[in-house]
């Protein structure tokens, strides 16, 4: 079929994910090949000492990105979508979105960034023997139950951004058990919350005397494949306001950003692992066996269809590149040269390249926000040079592409160096990658591991999520395979692998790094 026929005939596939600064929209056809996209650009609001979204802009974001959708494919294909094979629905994972009896959210949407919840993450790792991120659900509600906020008393429903807009989709209240990972720990043996986990939890806070217990307010986790009901009249009026989407269509289970980029990365089988890199970074490896012992800097998670994996999460990775790219687009506009950001962007990450192994001794904190693997509750972008560095472009350059995985590399340390975790491919995908060549260099010599981009690199969670989807049509086959024979087809991308010069210059920049935290500690803690 052409792409014309295949959306005509109801068999493309749908594909949305909510990303920190995007929410993107990917039909595929029946070769899982991107056919259209849609994109809206939304950011995350700081309120009252939070960071979140509005519930009107995460609806108005979904309308106008399926807008932008059909608005493509009536650009392409002079058609409209009436039908899908089936839809996905994925977002940035974590945070805290409680509801109650009415499905009413009992207080604003509290995302991945917040790091508030020090205290209640300390007591939960402490209480279960493993470790328990500031961002995950569970953190957010015994924070909140540390503090009695008022409206806990009132959860009925408590979930993820994934989760939430699939339940309004479908009616649905479940979650991908990828997503469903990250809210409270997950057995990978009955792939779904650990039981042990959740009657300590109940134990701790029954003094409290909630009518509710921790079972009866999550999401049920599912794995990748099952069906996880199918969009209402009520979903596809309020994903489509133009009234051409027709209900029925199949949903597979939502699942968090990181779940999607390993799928997007062929990466699910044990030995393989990515890292996506934008807004946030995060590397996920999939463990042969269980870590030795717990640590702070490392989260266990799992691939969609219930593997464990072991996660290094860092809030900033290209924010504060974004904003020295934009200080370079105000000075060519200042000189009266058309701005063509891609271009930018292309020219200022390829003269990286040219800088000094170890950057000639600058060094960037790229902290927009605050970061757990350094001990960092905020934030305070800061470069940081002496008077006898080599301070030129190349190296400017070099050390805000260092800065931005610096934090990803700390953390990557223990499992490589440490725990002695063998990886077969490492998969790199995001908008770090986009210059080809250049983040995967880099990235290479801080893991000191050969890292694989494939074309799809830019495709992302949205891609990621659409293959899910197609999954659920076909998953007689496990989901390793499927990905492997056929929706990749053995196709690994292409490889860099680092070299001497280049790991030992990182590893001097990282040492240096490392002593030179108390700077941005202490420039934190300077109010301005």
């Amino acid at each position: 079929m052409t792409a014309k026929q295949t959306i005509e005939a109801g068999k493309a596939i749908l594909g949305i994910e909510f990303g920190s600064t995007r929410i993107k929209a990917v039909l595929i056809d029946e070769e899982n090949k991107p056919i259209a996209q849609g994109a809206f650009e939304w950011e995350n609001q700081f309120v009252d000492g939070l960071w979140t979204y509005s519930i009107d802009l995460i609806w108005k974001g979904l309308q106008d990105c399926y807008a932008d959708l059909r608005a493509d494919v009536q650009r392409q294909y002079s058609c409209d979508i009436e039908s899908l094979a089936a839809i996905g629905f994925s977002a940035m994972m974590h945070g805290y979105m409680a509801f109650n009896a009415k499905q009413e959210i009992l207080v604003p949407f509290r995302t991945w960034r917040n790091t508030n919840t020090g205290k209640a993450a300390a007591e939960l790792s402490k209480l279960f023997n493993y470790n328990i991120p500031l961002r995950w659900s569970i953190s957010h509600l015994y924070q909140c139950i540390l503090e009695n906020n008022e409206h806990v008393k009132d959860i009925k429903y408590l979930t993820t951004l994934a989760g939430y807009v699939h339940w309004q989709m479908t009616g649905q209240f479940v979650l991908g058990v990828g997503d469903a990972s990250g809210m409270i720990p997950v057995d990978p043996v009955t792939k779904t919350y650990d039981a042990g986990m959740v009657k300590k939890f109940d134990e701790l806070i029954a003094p409290k005397g909630y009518s509710w217990k921790l079972l009866d307010i999550l999401p049920k986790a599912l794995v990748a494949g099952e069906n996880a009901g199918s969009l209402t009249a009520e979903g596809a009026k309020m994903l489509d306001v133009s009234g051409h989407l027709k209900a029925g269509i199949p949903v597979c289970p939502p699942e968090g950003d990181a779940g999607t980029g390993m799928v997007a990365t062929n990466a699910v089988k044990q030995r393989t692992g990515n890292v996506s890199a934008g807004t946030s970074s995060f590397s996920m490896i999939v463990l042969e066996k269980p870590l030795s012992k717990p640590y702070e800097a490392i989260d266990l998670v799992t691939t969609p269809d219930g593997s464990l994996v072991a996660m290094v999460h860092c809030n900033n990775c290209t924010s504060d590149i974004n904003a020295w790219v934009g200080i370079f687009k105000e000075y060519q506009q200042l000189l009266g040269v058309p701005v063509d950001m891609g271009d930018i962007y292309t020219k200022l990450f390829n003269k990286a390249l040219e800088g000094d192994s170890d950057c000639g001794g600058l060094m960037t904190y790229n902290y927009v926000s605050g970061e757990p693997i350094t001990g960092l509750a905020e934030g305070r972008p800061l470069f940081v040079r002496s008077a006898t560095d080599k301070f030129n472009l190349a190296n400017l350059m070099r050390a805000q592409l260092y800065g931005a995985i610096g934090v990803l590399k700390i953390g990557n340390d223990i499992l490589l160096k440490e725990e002695k975790v063998k990886v077969d491919r490492l998969t790199g995908h995001g908008g770090y990658f986009k210059t080809l060549g250049v983040g995967q260099r880099m990235l290479a010599a801080a893991l000191n591991t050969p890292i694989s981009v494939m074309e799809t690199a830019g495709e992302g969670g949205a891609w990621g999520i659409a293959l899910l989807a197609g999954y659920m049509l076909n998953s007689q086959i496990s989901l390793a395979d499927y990905l492997e024979d056929v929706v990749f087809g053995g196709n690994t991308g292409v490889s860099v692998s680092p070299t001497p010069e280049d790991v030992a210059g990182f590893e001097k920049y990282i040492q240096n790094y490392k002593h030179c935290l108390p700077i941005e500690q202490r420039a934190v803690e300077v109010k301005a």
